[in-house]
């Protein structure tokens, strides 16, 4: 491209980190919650990460699931965001969409019952947090989906 290789290796991996970085804007956007449920998910965010903590100093759970759930919290202290806060819309909304989708998987494999155990918030807010996530889906036996076995 310009002759030299260093300035060929720069534009190139600057090239594949914007490529990443629109991978996983699309995966937010396909992810996000729809409807009202976007704004009670902002809502439930203190609550969330109180049970992420929880959950993920709980020794009773796999190793793989502490893992995931210290990089969410990891992710969300950290300040600088996957999507910039003048994006409308997912702007403010990344971190409830990725605590989602990781709650989503710690369910599948923990089980409903491990996050009940630890949440923090009122019956209320559960019943908004099974409903955002659709954790009361993956657990009901009349479901076709296998919980992971």
């Amino acid at each position: 491209m310009t002759g030299s290789f260093w300035w060929d290796l720069t534009i190139s991996a600057l090239a594949a980190l914007v490529v990443v970085w629109l991978a996983l804007v699309v995966t937010l956007m396909i992810l996000r919650p729809s409807g009202g449920l976007l704004r009670e998910a902002l809502r439930l965010l203190p609550d969330v990460l109180r049970l992420v903590r929880r959950l993920a100093a709980d020794p009773t759970l796999p190793r793989g699931l502490r893992i995931r759930l210290g990089l969410l919290l990891a992710y969300l202290a950290i300040p600088l965001d996957l999507v910039p806060d003048f994006i409308p819309v997912l702007g403010y909304a990344d971190d409830a969409i990725i605590a989602t989708a990781v709650l989503r998987s710690v369910v599948r494999r923990a089980g409903l019952a491990a996050v009940r155990a630890h949440w923090p918030g009122t019956d209320d807010g559960f019943a908004a947090l099974t409903r955002l996530t659709n954790l009361n889906k993956l657990n009901n036996p009349n479901t076709t989906e296998q919980s992971g076995r």
